[in-house]
């Protein structure tokens, strides 16, 4: 019998239970659910014989409860305010959460937003580690897998499925060279086959747009060095002759402590776009919704205070 019941059991008719017998009253019960008379009366006979019980009896005076019904009373009241409370999405609390968030992105991208998004995040959720993952073969299955929370990464790059992505930042290629660099202050584009390049190859591919773009002008660039980090890359072409070709935001903010010269590329295509990308179903993680936030608001304001084009 009882497993019958179970599964006859419409929980809907748990909250108009509950108000009725609260209110002992099947009229004002049924004002406090929202349901009609006619309605009420009927959920009333399917109550009394889903229990098998009265529930309201006439009294002097009035209706009482059924020696059933009042035993059921408060157990009932208690376990709505628990399924409730389990139903109910709690309030979040950045500060009370003890997490740690991996974020994926570049060296460029680090030394523009790292520092001051760790500031951030240590001041207002204290127990939250960020953890820079460098980018590397097999990001987007950590990714979808929820090994690395979130991932910054070119507008171009195509997402794999399941991902979801919002825009970043603005940013643009600049040649970068040394100070005092004998190619003079501007940068043809057939410099790109006199001056050996340092190139950056993040997954171990040398391929990029530029090189399209220098293949349909015939020109063939020699290369000087393949690094993983833009950091090393500045710092080659810093002590050489070489050139690289990377993020201005980036190039601009070590120009000065390694003595570079930035100039205009001669390419068509010089945007750099960056994005946040996430897992889809982590959209509705509340902390990596404010921590999404709390990045966007970082390059926000690097940009209102560099005045760069981030």
């Amino acid at each position: 019998m009882l497993e019958k019941h179970l599964r006859a059991i419409d929980l809907n008719l748990l909250p108009v239970l509950e108000a009725l017998l609260r209110h002992r009253n099947a009229t004002r019960a049924g004002a406090e659910v929202g349901l009609s008379q006619p309605a009420m009366s009927r959920a009333l006979g399917r109550l009394r014989h889903l229990l098998d019980d009265p529930l309201l009896v006439r009294a002097p005076g009035g209706q009482m409860l059924s020696p059933r019904a009042e035993a059921l009373r408060q157990p009932l009241a208690a376990m709505l305010t628990d399924l409730r409370g389990l139903l109910s999405e709690p309030a979040f609390d950045p500060a009370a959460e003890r997490r740690t968030l991996r974020l994926a992105m570049t060296d460029a991208q680090a030394t523009l937003l790292l520092a001051p998004l760790v500031v951030r995040v240590a001041a207002a959720a204290p127990g939250v580690i960020v953890e820079w993952v460098p980018i590397s073969a097999g990001l987007p299955e950590r990714m979808l897998s929820g090994a690395v929370d979130l991932t910054l990464a070119l507008d171009t790059t195509p997402l794999p499925r399941g991902a979801a992505s919002e825009p970043l930042m603005e940013d643009a290629l600049s040649v970068v060279v040394r100070a005092g660099h004998p190619c003079g202050g501007v940068w043809p584009i057939a410099n790109y086959g006199a001056y050996p390049s340092v190139i950056v190859s993040l997954l171990g591919d040398r391929a990029s747009d530029m090189d399209a773009e220098l293949a349909a002008a015939a020109i063939e660039r020699p290369i000087a060095a393949i690094v993983p980090t833009f950091r090393a890359a500045a710092e080659i072409v810093a002590r050489t002759d070489a050139v690289t070709t990377i993020s201005h935001a980036f190039a601009q903010s070590v120009a000065g402590p390694l003595a570079l010269r930035l100039i205009a590329p001669p390419l068509a295509h010089d945007r750099l776009g960056v994005v946040a990308v996430w897992a889809t179903y982590r959209g509705s993680d509340p902390l990596l919704t404010w921590f999404r936030a709390m990045l966007q608001s970082v390059t926000q304001e690097r940009q209102a205070a560099r005045c760069v084009r981030l």
